[in-house]
């Protein structure tokens, strides 16, 4: 179904989103279309308890995002962008299932960010990451949790040079989770995103928080916060459905508590 003119929201197996940005000739830059249909997507994952992972891709073999609509931008005379004006996950949007990007072209700027924001990421063998902020004498503050992602000296080139990188050094630095031929990309995604979506989504959910809060803690606060993370998930029904699906040699039936 067709959220706004510009995105496209698709529910694949019944627990799978595919959220695609759909502006193929204008390289899926973001307009107001594409933020609204964008939110409107992430709501709808996180609402729908039968969803369990969310893709977000686009149009076309040339670009996952070009970023803002520089054009549009211009006619806005824009100064400093509210926060709240990208649906940014787990920034302006909080979602509690695992998402990935699976970037189909030139990611820039705002297309970056797009990836960055997913928790995990897959890249056509063409495709090329860049903030390029630094060509038009915009900003990037939502790039600061990059200084977790990429090591330091890279993160400096990426930003002051506004080079883009590819998608083969991307995976070589650990940025990037896979790195396939375009042809094979969707499918290559569906299939991790399966992959997710069969595990048990409390041991999912407390796994994806525990990446999160372990980057922001210290050593020992982080294990004390996950042991605590962990204790709901030990005490549900599913951590007893696991074990006896196991030994009974059957696949095991989730029910989320």
């Amino acid at each position: 179904m067709r959220l706004t003119d510009e995105v496209i929201f698709e529910v694949v197996d019944g627990a799978i989103a595919v959220v695609t940005i759909d502006r193929p000739a204008q390289r899926n830059a973001i307009n107001a279309g594409v933020i609204e249909g964008l939110r409107q997507a992430w709501l709808r994952l996180e609402a729908d308890d039968a969803l369990r992972v969310g893709i977000l891709t686009a149009s076309g073999d040339k670009a996952f995002c070009a970023g803002m609509d520089l054009k549009a931008a211009a006619a806005m005379g824009l100064a400093v962008p509210p926060r709240d004006m990208f649906p940014v996950l787990q920034d302006v949007v909080q979602i509690s299932k695992p998402t990935i990007a699976a970037v189909n072209g030139v990611a820039l700027a705002g297309g970056w960010l797009f990836a960055q924001m997913c928790d995990l990421c897959i890249a056509a063998e063409h495709a090329s990451f860049g903030i390029t902020e630094a060509k038009v004498g915009r900003g990037m503050p939502w790039a600061a949790p990059l200084i977790r992602m990429l090591p330091q000296r890279i993160m400096m080139e990426v930003l002051l040079t506004a080079r883009p990188i590819s998608a083969q050094r991307a995976l070589a630095l650990g940025y990037v989770n896979d790195v396939v031929p375009l042809a094979d990309l969707r499918e290559r995604a569906l299939d991790m995103a399966r992959g997710i979506a069969a595990n048990a989504p409390l041991t999912v959910k407390a796994a994806r928080e525990l990446v999160y809060l372990s980057a922001e803690m210290g050593r020992s606060a982080a294990l004390r916060a996950a042991h605590h993370l962990f204790e709901s998930v030990y005490l549900s029904e599913d951590a007893q459905e696991g074990p006896r699906a196991f030994a009974e040699k059957r696949s095991p039936v989730w029910q989320g508590r």
